[in-house]
């Protein structure tokens, strides 16, 4: 999806992580929600980049896009 994030079941039992670390996305995303900045993150992980930390954030967005089925689908279904 993104070629800074990556998934693999041998890494953090497959959860996503920044691509070359073993940094979760949830903890980059969880951090950025509880206050810390952009700055924060670098400081604490030297070995990721703004457009890491940017990267996590555009793959949580894209989990979060909502899919709407359409009404008509709903009532054939019934």
């Amino acid at each position: 999806m993104n070629k800074r994030i990556s998934i693999d079941p041998r890494v953090c039992h497959g959860q996503a992580c920044i691509k070359g670390t073993r940094i979760p996305v949830h903890q980059i995303v969880g951090m950025l929600a509880n206050g810390d900045t952009i700055e924060d993150l670098l400081a604490e992980y030297p070995s990721i980049t703004r457009a890491d930390v940017l990267a996590c954030l555009d793959y949580a967005a894209a989990l979060a896009e909502e899919q709407i089925t359409p009404f008509e689908a709903l009532i054939s279904a019934a």
